[in-house]
């Protein structure tokens, strides 16, 4: 088998570009395409150090920090990669990715991280968050979206097989797609954490600071209950406006290194996580620490964690409005059923978003389709 592996843009390694490395694993062979690829070359381990065939954007004026600004462009560029060699396409899509051009014989199949979140349902959120609900740039905006939106509809049909990284991504395809596809959990690497049963007396909280991430939220909730401790991990673009709401119970760490958090992880008595997440990562991390999730219930986070109500063995609680107030409540149920959370629940919970679990599934669907199309040719 000929095999292509085409991504957005490789710019960093987080959630999709695990799910990318793990791909890779199965099929070491295949090329790789992205419209941008700026990892560092001592970075590059997880792509196999593999050289990256990319899209004219690379080249462009300040595409290093400003790829994102070339979105309009992306859609024509990705059209240009040819991939007309290849007996199998696999992309693996937030943006741009499953746009390629394939042929009627060649097997197109797309992991879907999400359709493009800020030309669909968050479209409003986008524009409000980047100061573009008015004006003339506002107005671009608004047309521009419209028309990647004509794009990515039409160029689902290029699909073959939709694979979604979640139930609720699964939705969100055939909401905008009319498509069907098949749920297969990204790979979280849970050998990296273990289990700690004994706990001390704090929550903790991990992530980078944007908008969406809500660790806002959690801070000022915390900050109205001066006897709970909180421990906050991460940096980014809100870390002052955060800092100027933490009470004195609540400690903010910045960024950490990996032995760091999974040591707070493995420590806290509940890891406590308010964004509204496709998948949502982290979350099954301190589950992989024995540690309880007490989740805002939208999202990925309603598969992820077990809840309260619904499970024998919960490993965890949810919330249901990202505000200070459902957090406080969440935190007072939470330790009222303290005793219902075991560490070995969490644990065997996390085992089901294994890497080994999503490489046997995601080559089993390869091989299984690739010899069903075979047959038909």
């Amino acid at each position: 088998m000929k095999i292509a592996i085409i991504h957005d843009w490789l710019v960093t390694y987080a959630g999709a570009e695990k799910v990318l490395e793990q791909m890779l694993e199965v099929f070491p062979e295949a090329d790789l395409y992205s419209v941008v690829d700026f990892i560092e070359e001592n970075q590059r381990d997880f792509i196999k150090n593999k050289n990256v065939k990319t899209t004219f954007i690379q080249n462009l004026p300040f595409a290093r920090k400003k790829y994102r600004s070339y979105l309009p462009l992306m859609p024509l560029a990705i059209e240009q990669l040819d991939l007309s060699n290849y007996e199998i396409i696999i992309s693996s899509s937030h943006a741009v990715a499953k746009g390629v051009i394939t042929g009627p014989d060649q097997l197109h199949i797309s992991y879907v991280h999400s359709p493009i979140r800020y030309a669909w349902d968050l479209q409003h959120q986008y524009l409000r968050e980047s100061n573009l609900t008015s004006g003339v740039k506002g107005l671009l905006a608004k047309y521009f979206l419209h028309k990647i939106r004509n794009w990515d509809y039409r160029t689902s049909n290029g699909v073959d097989i939709f694979m979604s990284n979640s139930s609720f991504i699964s939705r969100r395809i055939w909401k905008v797609y009319r498509r069907e596809s098949r749920v297969l959990y990204p790979p979280v690497d849970v050998s990296n954490f273990t289990m700690k049963s004994d706990k001390s007396d704090y929550y903790v909280t991990a992530s980078r600071m944007v908008p969406y991430k809500k660790i806002d939220i959690i801070v000022e909730a915390f900050s109205k209950m001066p006897d709970k401790k909180l421990v906050v991990i991460g940096d980014g673009p809100d870390f002052n406006k955060i800092q100027r709401v933490a009470g004195q119970n609540v400690k903010l760490l910045g960024y950490q290194p990996f032995n760091v958090l999974k040591k707070h992880m493995q420590n806290a008595k509940a890891f406590v996580f308010a964004a509204e997440e496709d998948f949502g990562i982290t979350p099954v991390e301190a589950q992989a620490c024995g540690t309880p999730v007490i989740a805002y219930g939208k999202g990925g986070a309603l598969e992820t964690v077990n809840g309260l109500e619904t499970f024998n063995q919960p490993t965890g609680l949810h919330f249901y409005s990202q505000t200070p107030e459902d957090i406080i409540n969440a935190i007072s149920k939470f330790e009222e059923n303290q005793q219902l959370f075991k560490a070995e629940n969490c644990r065997q919970n996390a085992l089901r978003f294994s890497e080994n679990h999503f490489k046997d599934e995601f080559k089993k669907v390869v091989e299984t389709e690739y010899k069903k199309r075979n047959k038909k040719i």
